[in-house]
């Protein structure tokens, strides 16, 4: 995914055709913090000031602020989904995690149109 990214945090931008204007927000996180800009100059100034601004914020009122993604997901399923999931990994010559991450990226692209580009760029395991 072609995305901006600032001190850990990631931004999903859209383009408003109505008012000629990219609007962001950063992804990933529960809280809601946007941004928006005429240009590609203003619009990546505005992601930043948004999130420095988020983080003095969190800082202001004591409170930690919501962190990106790690990229670790652990997950409970039955023994036999588990023992599927294995044979499905295998027969496509992957790792549990490799095949996982890929399966995850599809669904998630499926779900939220996020685009994969149909290969996951890093995956451990």
């Amino acid at each position: 995914m072609n995305a901006m990214k600032y001190k850990g945090y990631a931004a999903r931008v859209e383009f408003d055709a109505d008012d000629r204007i990219f609007v962001g927000h950063l992804a990933g996180i529960r809280d809601i913090v946007g941004f928006h800009g005429a240009s590609v100059i203003e619009l990546e100034t505005a992601f930043h000031e948004a999130v420095d601004d988020y983080l003095a914020a969190c800082a202001k009122l004591g409170q930690p602020p919501h962190a990106p993604a790690s990229g670790k997901v652990f997950l409970r399923v039955p023994p036999e989904v588990h023992s599927a999931v294995i044979m499905a990994a295998e027969s496509e010559g992957k790792s549990l995690n490799q095949w996982a991450a890929q399966v995850l990226a599809e669904a998630a692209h499926l779900t939220c149109q996020i685009p994969t580009k149909g290969r996951i760029l890093r995956s451990t395991g």
